[in-house]
């Protein structure tokens, strides 16, 4: 099955199967990013830049900052969700995620 997705308004949202589905407004605990000494940086994203779907996951490419200690960097692929049955369903903001290996 085929699910669309894409970034709109200019990087503040990714649209999936045609519907808003992620904002930039949420802060978002990360483990492992190299931009930060955070053990768990607390990420702003600023703007999404790619949006893609690996298997099941949607993950995005994001530039963002740490309110912790203002490291600011980027991720290439960040998940955010999973596509369950032709249905997004995006994880826990409060959850720690972490990047693809090499994806900083």
């Amino acid at each position: 099955m085929t699910v669309p997705v894409r970034t709109l308004d200019d990087g503040a949202w990714i649209s999936v199967n045609n519907a808003r589905a992620v904002s930039n407004s949420a802060v978002w605990p990360v483990a492992g990013v190299e931009f930060c000494d955070c053990e768990v940086a607390h990420l702003l994203p600023e703007s999404f830049y790619d949006v893609s779907v690996d298997r099941d996951t949607v993950a995005v490419g994001t530039i963002v900052q740490c309110i912790d200690c203002g490291g600011h960097g980027t991720i290439d692929a960040l998940p955010v969700g999973r596509v369950v049955n032709g249905e997004f369903r995006e994880f826990d903001t409060g959850a720690i995620r972490s990047p693809a290996a090499g994806d900083q």
